[in-house]
């Protein structure tokens, strides 16, 4: 498998507000940025999406090495959250229902496709590829073709 590094960052202006996914992947002496805007959505939804979004441009199964600064990330998915609030009819508990069921799943399916090592790095810190995924996905939130976020509520 190819090894594949990745790094992803959500913003919000507003919480709910504007929304900004940005993602560097590195492979090799290649290095691809993306970035993409959305008129209304949450600070959460984008830190998913983030990584949805540099996953799903893979275009063979690979070995990738992921870091965000979103612990609601990293931690749903190394502590096994997402899969037992599936397991559990996307519930969080007995009563509380489970956030952006939408992205969770498409991230599922791409887990299924991807050998993805999910880590932590402190947000807003001295590591250059998570500062400029910040600047990539803030950057977004001022661009002019901002996209509906169509599954937020």
């Amino acid at each position: 498998m190819k090894k594949v590094d990745i790094y992803t960052d959500g913003a919000c202006s507003g919480n709910p507000g504007k929304g900004g996914a940005g993602a560097v992947l590195m492979y090799g002496e290649h290095k691809k940025e993306m970035a993409e805007g959305f008129l209304k959505t949450t600070n959460n939804r984008m830190e998913i999406y983030a990584v949805i979004m540099a996953l799903s441009v893979l275009k063979v199964p690979c070995e990738v090495m992921l870091y965000s600064d979103s612990r609601y990330v990293v931690d749903a998915i190394n502590k096994g959250w997402v899969k037992k609030w599936k397991a559990n009819g996307w519930m969080r508990t007995k009563t509380d229902k489970a956030l952006n069921i939408d992205l969770w799943e498409r991230l599922l399916e791409l887990l299924n496709v991807h050998k993805v090592t999910f880590n932590w790095v402190k947000g807003h810190a001295s590591n250059p590829y998570n500062n400029r995924c910040d600047e990539l996905a803030t950057g977004a939130i001022k661009g002019e073709n901002l996209k509906e976020d169509v599954n937020y509520k």
